[in-house]
């Protein structure tokens, strides 16, 4: 089971459709025009575009089955009081003095870039169920850094 938000399920849905949609006609049509071009038994286009429909109707089936066993959270009933799945938690490194920010969310809905971690990093897990106030010791392979939590809000 998957816990996510309604944004991150409804951008799911959204994916799965487009490769429904647009992909996977896309990927039909390139083995016919291969077919066309006459022997099957050497014709290594056609072997690249059945194995890309392989490829196409594998991560169909994966979206399917997550999209299945997702667990829409219902922000309204999380609490600011303690780190968990959709907390935006404020920080403070304690070695460095630099400030972070992070919204914690499923492994799906994970994006760097907009600040989004996944649940299941080493940062994220050692935040989880912290207060503010806390310093969490957070290994990462980069050795452990101490994390000063500022702040928890729900997004």
């Amino acid at each position: 089971m998957a816990y996510m938000s309604q944004e991150g399920y409804e951008k799911l849905v959204a994916d799965l459709k487009q490769l429904e949609a647009v992909e996977r006609p896309k990927a039909s049509a390139a083995i016919a025009e291969a077919r066309d071009k006459g022997d099957l038994s050497e014709n290594s286009e056609y072997d690249a575009a059945k194995e890309a429909q392989a490829h196409l109707e594998d991560k169909i089936n994966k979206l399917k089955q997550t999209i299945a066993e997702a667990k829409i959270i219902d922000t309204s009933r999380l609490s600011s009081d303690m780190v968990q799945i959709l907390s935006k938690v404020e920080m403070t490194n304690m070695t460095t003095k630099a400030k972070m920010t992070y919204t914690i969310v499923s492994e799906n809905e994970a994006d760097l870039k907009a600040g989004k971690i996944s649940i299941k990093t080493p940062i994220a897990q050692g935040l989880l169920n912290k207060k503010v106030g806390d310093v969490a010791e957070i290994k990462i392979p980069r050795g452990t850094i101490k994390l000063r939590i500022d702040n928890i809000t729900i997004e």
